[in-house]
């Protein structure tokens, strides 16, 4: 009787000794998973702002060249010629005349 109450005692403790193990294992599991989350929330907002960074300068790019395109051209008498040749070139064509 001795030796089955002594079992049965040895086994709770066992029982109660791994249950606590497995608090453990759970808290550590817990533990880890709340550093993996935490570790991908700064991955993925420094990945955003490197995406707006880059998404700032760009704009900034665009909105500076559609400035320049907006400004009125001046065209060099190179350009004068080179277009009153191509519309002397356009009428004779819409005209049928000979060049």
């Amino acid at each position: 009787m001795t030796t089955v109450l002594r079992t049965e005692r040895e086994a709770r403790e066992a029982i109660e000794r791994t249950g606590v193990e497995a608090g453990q294992i759970a808290e550590a599991a817990r533990s880890s998973a709340r550093a993996l989350a935490d570790r991908t929330e700064r991955r993925i907002r420094s990945v955003v702002a490197a995406f707006e960074r880059e998404l700032v300068q760009r704009m900034a790019e665009i909105e500076a060249e559609a400035a320049a395109i907006a400004q009125p051209h001046q065209l060099s008498a190179e350009e004068l010629s080179a277009l009153e040749r191509a519309v002397r070139a356009l009428a004779q064509e819409l005209t049928g005349a000979r060049p």
